[in-house]
């Protein structure tokens, strides 16, 4: 079974990519919504997280992914630390997901994540990066739009992932979604048929 990566900056499209590529019968397996079962109850980052950043971060006794992303995305220390204690779960887990998905005998998996190639490297075993890229300015007006983000709420939120250009260079195919959906839609369905 081959291993693709595919990452894009926030609001960029990559779920819409990903929920295409399982509607072609490719496995995805999302690490943002990975990282996100280790925040709830009984979670394997859940405890350590409230340990670190206090229970001013919970509401009704659970994590509050709000209040929390309102703490990191405004601190770069926080987020180093909230990512210090969340990637090591989360990659226990995707490997988990792939190793029974090697078993279901599939013939290529997606571990989609906004943290692919964060070094300038793609990570071993991956055959290749798939980018979905969109202009910044279009991101913000969808997190604003999608999101009820303020203008300096998206550009903190972007600002806080590598920009996305970076990885372009290491990307063996680009999705560009500055179109609309079907357009979106045709280039995976080109990529689907390669992998």
């Amino acid at each position: 079974m081959k291993i693709y990566a595919l990452t894009g900056g926030i609001a960029a499209g990559k779920s819409e990519a990903s929920r295409r590529f399982e509607e072609l019968g490719i496995p995805v397996i999302d690490s943002d919504r990975v990282a996100h079962e280790t925040l709830e109850p009984g979670g394997a980052a859940e405890k350590e997280v409230i340990e670190d950043f206090g229970e001013e971060i919970l509401t009704e006794g659970r994590i509050d992914r709000e209040k929390l992303g309102a703490i990191v995305f405004a601190d770069p220390a926080a987020l180093k630390r909230l990512n210090a204690l969340v990637h090591p779960a989360v990659g226990r887990e995707v490997a988990s997901r792939t190793a029974k998905l090697v078993d279901e005998a599939h013939e290529a998996v997606i571990i989609e994540a906004a943290l692919h190639a964060e070094d300038g490297r793609l990570r071993e075993g991956m055959a290749g990066l798939i980018v979905v890229h969109c202009p910044r300015e279009e991101r913000i007006r969808r997190l604003m739009a999608s999101r009820g983000m303020t203008e300096e709420e998206a550009l903190r939120r972007i600002e806080a992932q590598t920009p996305p250009e970076t990885k372009l260079r290491l990307a063996r195919w680009v999705i560009m979604n500055e179109g609309d959906i079907a357009h979106l839609h045709d280039q995976v369905d080109e990529i689907a048929k390669e992998l």
